[in-house]
């Protein structure tokens, strides 16, 4: 018998597909393994998993116009069930390592902007709307048009404002940043803490979270983010008991130094059978009586601007990041992957947990030797099984899931560095979009500005030309929209 060691395999021999599974989703083709794909999908769950617990406590933490609130175990639920099944959809159809779940400032968006002047039900039919818009803009090609119009920097800076802007709703959240009560003899708005200082345990629990969760971000631990409210959530349960703190609001009177929504307190049960009864609970029409046309249609166009830039750039990054793209610096299956992260913008609205979208978090996974879709059926896996955790969501205090707004705020501030801050001529309309979001508390205010600045900055230096023709457009529907008061009341 020859018992010679085999030949090494040539390049032919590693890429050619070991079975059907590896075929279809080009496994050895694009240089990777099952084992591989299953770490890259383990990756990528753990470092996105904090979207469960803390979508729901963002969605769940605003009233609607009606004064409702959605309940927190349900979104959860429902924020499993769409990171999950959009996540398997982007590995069987995009068959590229990105994930989705509910996205973090469009979700603030939703529930600071949008829901207070509706309910809630037409707040997500606004959102599905947009899905089924952004579909619409994949299969005709415009979105890639829309997409071009607006300047590289000035999309840069729409991620940026977005970051700044969660990042005060997490320190307004965790009581950090504060109202200063209007009594008060001064002209400060806001201030440290109750009387500009920290006086509270809940305050105390979101300092300690917010350092050790930065410690693992600077460290490059994995699962920073969910390590960080994980411990933050244990260090609450165990002051709570201690302490006794107590909720915000006691029998209708307030406590400032409670904690803000949830008592950090261990529930009854861990494993549940998902609440769901927040699938399908969207309505498409009657939001345009409620709020007004002119309204909708500027909250759609909206939640157009601050979802698909999103995607396109984190689909870029993740491909660069795993050495996936082309010479034209496009992914394998571009369209397909826009097309299912479509889908998930609608999918979200249609289960009440705001738009789904692909997470940047995805490229943790790609650095652990993803490639293909075959990590996403790891990653969809483990959030369809966190469905039956929805209870322990409820033990989760804003102090310790807003830890994570503020860090990834921060990791979105850091592209501020690409914008050429030495011409005015884009750095004027950048800083307008980044500041205005977080101090008007609104996104499509930032947008808005620093869009109407940049094409009048471009024609008062002769630069029409410049000025993609779509954006003209884009534009005049901001004007409209900052004058939508006199509008309105010459229109109605």
């Amino acid at each position: 018998m020859d018992t010679a060691p085999p030949e090494p395999a040539t390049p032919s021999d590693a890429a050619r597909p070991r079975s059907g599974f590896d075929r279809f989703f080009e496994i050895s083709a694009r240089g990777s393994t099952l084992g591989r794909e299953m770490r890259g999908g383990l990756a990528t769950f753990f470092t996105m998993a904090y979207i469960v617990v803390l979508n729901p406590l963002i969605i769940g933490g605003a009233v609607d116009g009606a004064g409702e609130r959605l309940a927190i175990p349900a979104l959860a639920a429902a924020t499993a069930l769409v990171a999950g099944v959009m996540t398997l959809l982007m590995g069987v159809v995009g068959r590229f390592p990105l994930a989705l779940a509910a996205g973090l400032g469009v979700n603030a968006l939703v529930a600071y902007e949008i829901a207070p002047q509706m309910t809630w039900a037409d707040a997500m039919g606004l959102v599905f709307i947009e899905g089924v818009i952004i579909a619409i803009l994949v299969l005709t090609g415009l979105r890639t048009a829309v997409f071009r119009s607006v300047p590289t920097q000035m999309k840069t800076a729409i991620g940026v404002g977005i970051g700044l802007f969660l990042t005060i709703i997490g320190l307004v959240d965790a009581g950090f940043v504060r109202r200063v009560p209007d009594k008060a003899n001064t002209t400060v708005p806001v201030g440290l803490g109750i009387g500009g200082k920290l006086v509270s345990w809940p305050m105390l629990v979101f300092v300690i979270g917010l350092l050790v969760t930065l410690v693992l971000v600077v460290r490059k631990v994995r699962g920073a983010i969910l390590i960080g409210i994980l411990t933050s959530t244990v260090l609450a349960i165990v002051v709570e008991a201690i302490a006794n703190v107590g909720p915000s609001v006691v029998n209708g009177q307030p406590n400032p130094k409670g904690w803000a929504l949830n008592v950090p307190e261990l529930p009854k049960q861990v494993v549940d059978v998902p609440d769901l009864s927040l699938l399908g609970n969207f309505n498409v029409l009657d939001s345009w009586s409620q709020a007004g046309w002119l309204v909708v249609l500027m909250f759609v166009f909206t939640l157009l601007i601050t979802d698909f830039f999103d995607t396109m750039g984190t689909m870029v990054a993740v491909g660069q990041e795993g050495n996936m793209l082309d010479e034209r610096g496009t992914p394998p299956r571009a369209k397909e992957i826009l097309l299912v992260d479509s889908i998930a913008a609608a999918a979200g609205g249609a289960a009440s947990t705001s738009s789904n979208t692909s997470y940047i978090e995805s490229a943790a996974g790609v650095a652990e030797g993803a490639r293909t879709g075959a990590a996403n059926l790891v990653t969809g896996g483990l959030f369809l099984l966190a469905m039956f955790l929805a209870p322990l969501v409820v033990i989760v205090p804003f102090e310790a899931a807003s830890t994570a707004l503020v860090v990834v705020g921060f990791l979105m501030m850091t592209s501020v560095r690409t914008i050429d801050w030495t011409d005015y001529e884009i750095a004027i309309p950048a800083f307008l979009t980044i500041v205005l979001m977080p101090f008007t508390y609104s996104i499509s205010n930032g947008i808005g500005a620093g869009l109407i600045t940049y094409v009048v900055v471009k024609l008062a230096k002769g630069k029409a030309r410049e000025v993609h023709p779509l954006l003209y457009g884009v534009a005049a529907l901001f004007v409209v929209y900052f004058l939508r008061g006199p509008v309105e009341a010459v229109l109605l």
